[in-house]
This record gives structure tokens, sequence and C-alpha cells, in this order.
């Protein structure tokens, strides 16, 4: 998230497709069901997975139920944009390596500008591609009124 100056908050969103809809509504189904089914299974074949059953119910339930959330948001946000957002121009302003534990890439300063609202400065932490660089002017959509962006990275 960025904030313009103003007190608006800025909240980068990223494209799902249909494709990736699928995969994710079909993920999150799978995290929802597998602890009902070991549950349900253990209590009809009597087999010894009823605390396996459990906790899966328990930890993988709310995970399955907020990953379909989460998709489920950011389809909305997209077309939102599609609907009535700005075209804008993100320029890459910085790029900087980071590296936890067991993941790597890339922290990317922008600097978002276009007609119809403030420009602001962003970052977004994302997987390396060769073709990022500073000074490389990307496509945006930017959505004012709801304080929502998207920027397209071919």
């Amino acid at each position: 998230m960025a904030d313009d100056g103003d007190g608006l908050r800025w909240t980068r969103v990223s494209r799902v497709g249909p494709w990736a809809a699928t995969f994710l509504y079909g993920s999150a189904a799978v995290l929802c069901l597998c602890g009902p089914v070991v549950l349900g299974s253990a209590v009809l074949t009597g087999a010894d997975l009823m605390v396996m059953g459990i906790v899966f119910t328990v930890v993988l339930l709310p995970a399955g139920l907020a990953l379909w959330g989460h998709t489920a948001a950011e389809r909305e946000y997209n077309r939102r944009l599609d609907a009535v957002g700005s075209p804008a121009t993100a320029e890459i302003t910085d790029l900087t390596r980071w590296e936890d534990a067991d993941d790597a890439g890339v922290a990317v300063g922008l600097w978002v500008s276009g007609p119809g609202f403030p420009a602001f400065e962003t970052a977004w932490r994302r997987s390396p591609h060769d073709a990022l660089r500073v000074g490389l002017r990307l496509t945006a959509v930017v959505d004012p009124s709801g304080g929502f962006f998207r920027v397209e990275v071919r």
C-alpha cells in the first residue's frame, strides 16, 4: 500500500484471469473439504483418523475460506478497474533485490501518474523479471475513488 500524501491509501491489485480464478477457487474448495472428508471417513469406517480430521478441519477450513475470499475480492477489484479505471503510467524508480528464508525477488519502486488523480509513489515485491529496469514505463490502470491500481508487466 502507498499513501499519496492526501491520506488516500493505494492498493495494488493483481490480475486474476479466468484460469487462475478456477485454479484458486478449486484449491480453496479442496482446502475446505479436506478436513470434513477425513473426519467423515473416520466416523464411517472407524479408522483412527478422528484427531487428524479435527486438526485438518480446524486448520485447513479457515485457510480455504480465506483463499476463497481473497480470490473473490481480487476479481471484484479487477472488474471495477476494468469498468471505471483511468489509464495511467507507472515508471520504475527503484529495483532492489530482496531475499527471505526460502523466497527471493525484487522490490519494485513505482511512480504512478495520470489524469484524474494525484500522482503517488508505491512499491511491491515480485519475482524477478528480465524486462524490469529503472526508468521503464509500464501501463497501469487506477481507480481513484477506490484507491486501487493495477500494473501490467508483460
